[in-house]
């Protein structure tokens, strides 16, 4: 996979992700499979329980199917996940 702008409006259900920075110290190095994404945050499973991020408060590092990995600011990321098809985001490189 090419990593574009266009990478936020993958899905990211059933990829591996991990919070590589975060406002919230015990969360950083948390890492699973995303099993539901809403507005606002992520469910995570990580060791048979669920866990649920918020978006805005981390960096995340997110493998896909394809196995790339990138690091995803999660301000990016905060919206509805069918309204992020519609959203434009100006280049960031």
């Amino acid at each position: 996979m090419k990593i574009t702008p266009n990478i936020i409006k993958q899905e990211f259900i059933g990829s591996q992700i991990e919070i590589f920075r975060s406002n919230h110290a015990d969360y950083v190095g948390l890492n699973g499979r995303i099993v539901n994404e809403s507005k606002n945050t992520f469910s995570i499973l990580h060791k048979n329980k669920i866990k649920k991020i918020i978006k805005n408060s981390a960096i995340f590092r997110i493998q896909f199917f394809d196995g790339t990995t990138a690091e995803i600011d999660g301000n990016l990321l905060v919206g509805r996940p069918e309204d992020r098809l519609k959203k434009n985001i100006k280049r960031l490189w």
